[in-house]
């Protein structure tokens, strides 16, 4: 199954969300989904915002996205991938791939290295991102929030 595979533009703010709700309450996250269709307005303005919309026919079929940012032990810039996302009907026809491939074709001219962090639960993630190639290294991810640090500053 061959995709389109586009930029998001700000006009794109509510499939963008849309897609990212989904992707939320498949990992039985969407509670902690509070952008807005705004939020993604600006988002999507910004150059080193990156979403990428894969489209079959003139369907959505899912979306990757990731941030442009320091990488301050190397002294460059990475692409942080965000997210990666393929709606069910269209998993398993290598648009996952096509979106991975098409972040690695944004990253390449600078050689920016691509990292991201996956759940040791996800399994079939596991063997999707060692078939691109990719190096897995098990990490803890945290997450301090303002009212858990807020607390210590009073």
């Amino acid at each position: 199954m061959s995709a389109l595979i586009r930029r998001a533009v700000p006009a794109d703010a509510e499939l963008v969300l849309t897609l990212m709700l989904e992707l939320a309450g498949y990992q039985d996250e969407a509670q902690y989904v509070t952008a807005t269709v705004p939020d993604w307005q600006d988002y999507l303005s910004r150059p080193e915002v990156i979403v990428l919309l894969a489209e079959v026919g003139r369907m959505p079929a899912g979306y990757v996205s990731a941030l442009r940012r320091p990488y301050l032990w190397v002294g460059s810039d990475q692409l942080a991938l965000d997210d990666l996302y393929v709606r069910a009907e269209f998993r398993d026809g290598g648009i996952g791939r096509e979106l991975m491939l098409e972040l690695a074709r944004l990253a390449l001219p600078d050689r920016l290295p691509i990292g991201w962090g996956l759940r040791l639960s996800n399994v079939a993630g596991y063997r999707f991102y060692e078939r691109l190639g990719a190096k897995l290294v098990t990490k803890t991810a945290a997450s301090w929030s303002p009212e858990a640090y807020e607390k210590l500053l009073n």
